[in-house]
């Protein structure tokens, strides 16, 4: 007879659906004007880190760390990091140094907190660039933890208030979105004549134009300053209900720190959640939504209607990051393409709720929502339930190959692809990208499976 303690069997996680959470901080870090992201543990670490976002990115990137060894992970890295720091001001003369920590120097209990005060003391007359840092062991979060709690660590390190701002801006906090995604929303925030701080803005760090000479911290990002006004905001805007709903985030400290106000919606992707997030800039900016952004929403109308023949009723597999997940999943649902799988490598238990309350619920019964899932997991699923189509990022190719089902290049990482940093996910724009993305790739593969083709649709 089983004994009720005894545990269920545990099967190693194989080719997981996420990533590392110092690549998240390191993601955000990167946002930030004149900063450079260091890692405080292994060589290794920011090696892979530093090439994973390069491969997506195409573009060349520092990340400094502080060069753990055999010795170091023994009796501590205070000292790697003293002369990380030293070495990073001396090569870059950053505005900002990004800390994050890595499983080695968490596992053995490094107090950075108390290594950054002392090296802020022994300096204390010198010019000295902002000490951002964050615990980030991916022991106990993904890529994306590791980015909000970087983009928190921001704001709890840096927020004033003058309580003497004459133009009061807005905090976006759009969450890990793409550099075109990044470059839309500041279009758009521009259109309604606001005045704002984005957080982060790796727009142009991540996705800059072509250089006549090399610059060892791209030009762009949210500034030192502006990152110090966020707690004169009048609103703090969050886009994101799974991640972004944690009880600690940078825009629940400036609430509760500052009394800016909170407004957290779903990623504005597809025609509700982005209507939802017009109307509030509306609101907040006391103007009409523009009309260029109205036209936007009837072409993407129109869109839908003459394409809806194609995607009704083709079921569809997502996966990836939560956020992401659940705002694809709301706009299949627009079109008419039943989410049947919907996953994600993270473990959050709002993730579930979260794509049931944007989803209708017609298609609840025909859904699975899976989290904390490696792509063996998905792929099991998959070939149980069937699908005729998968939507996620490339580490999924491989699992689209033996499916033999086409795959729909999302988020982070597309690897095998040259347009990983240019992908528009967001708004009416983004939304009507993403459609002609999946109603091509529906009727070409149509086209090839028929005995005789056609042309004419």
């Amino acid at each position: 007879m089983r004994s009720v303690h005894q545990k269920e069997n545990f099967s190693a996680t194989q080719n997981a659906c996420n990533l590392c959470a110092p690549l998240g901080a390191a993601f955000a870090f990167k946002g930030i004007a004149n900063a450079i992201p260091l890692l405080h543990g292994s060589q290794g670490c920011s090696t892979y880190i530093r090439r994973y976002m390069i491969s997506h990115f195409k573009e060349p990137l520092d990340i400094a760390c502080s060069n753990f060894g055999e010795e170091t992970a023994i009796f501590g890295g205070g000292a790697n990091l003293k002369l990380a720091i030293d070495n990073i001001r001396k090569q870059y003369n950053p505005e900002l140094i990004g800390v994050a920590t890595t499983c080695l120097s968490e596992t053995i209990g490094d107090d950075v907190p108390m290594f950054v005060k002392a090296y802020q003391d022994a300096c204390r007359d010198e010019a000295l660039p902002a000490l951002v840092h964050v615990s980030t062991p991916s022991y106990q979060g993904t890529h994306m933890q590791g980015f909000h709690g970087a983009v928190r660590a921001l704001i709890v390190t840096l927020a004033e208030s003058t309580s003497a701002c004459e133009n009061p801006s807005v905090n976006l906090f759009p969450g890990m979105v793409s550099p075109a995604d990044l470059r839309y929303l500041k279009a758009i925030l521009d259109a309604f004549d606001l005045d704002y701080t984005l957080v982060p803005d790796y727009s142009d760090t991540l996705n800059g134009p072509l250089w006549t000479e090399y610059q060892t911290i791209p030009q762009g990002g949210t500034s030192v300053r502006a990152l110090r006004r966020t707690g004169d905001a009048i609103v703090s805007i969050e886009c994101g209900l799974v991640l972004a709903g944690e009880k600690e985030t940078a825009g629940t400290w400036l609430q509760d720190r500052f009394g800016v106000v909170l407004q957290r919606i779903g990623l504005p992707i597809g025609i509700r959640q982005s209507d939802q997030f017009f109307e509030l800039l509306s609101t907040v900016s006391g103007r009409p939504v523009p009309s260029l952004i109205t036209a936007q929403r009837g072409r993407l109308l129109d869109a839908m209607v003459d394409g809806h023949k194609h995607l009704n009723g083709v079921r569809a597999a997502l996966f990836g990051e939560e956020d992401l997940v659940a705002g694809l999943a709301a706009f299949c649902g627009e079109l008419g393409i039943i989410p049947v799988l919907c996953a994600t490598g993270g473990g959050n238990r709002r993730f579930e709720q979260t794509v049931k309350h944007v989803v209708p619920q017609r298609y609840h019964d025909q859904m699975q929502i899976l989290e904390d899932v490696d792509f063996v997991t998905i792929e099991k699923t998959i070939e149980k339930i069937g699908v005729d189509l998968l939507i996620g990022h490339s580490k999924g190719y491989t699992m689209s190959r033996r499916l033999k089902q086409p795959l729909i290049r999302v988020g982070f990482p597309v690897h095998d692809r040259v347009d990983g940093s240019r992908l528009l996910h967001l708004g009416y724009r983004g939304a009507q990208q993403l459609f002609d993305r999946i109603a091509n790739t529906l009727i070409e593969m149509k086209q090839d499976q028929s005995d005789v083709g056609y042309t004419y649709m």
